[in-house]
């Protein structure tokens, strides 16, 4: 199964959208009587995290082969 441009461009908007809302809850104030059931920071990190890869995976689609660095070392 390959994950096509579209796909990519897609899954990044998604996290992309994620991160924004989880800024947005976690600026909020606090309250005192109300628990929060999510660590919004945490989903930011998480969403970060799948930005990074699919911009990695963004790269490997316009080089046509996987980027291995300047060691030119083995791909995975």
């Amino acid at each position: 199964m390959e994950l096509s441009l579209a796909a990519t461009l897609a899954i990044t908007a998604l996290a992309m959208c994620l991160f924004g809302f989880a800024t947005w809850r976690a600026k909020q104030p606090a309250e005192p009587l109300k628990v929060r059931m999510v660590n919004y920071h945490l989903v930011q990190m998480a969403s970060i995290i799948v930005v990074l890869l699919m911009a990695a995976h963004l790269a490997t689609l316009f080089a046509g082969r996987p980027v291995t660095g300047q060691s030119g070392g083995y791909p995975y």
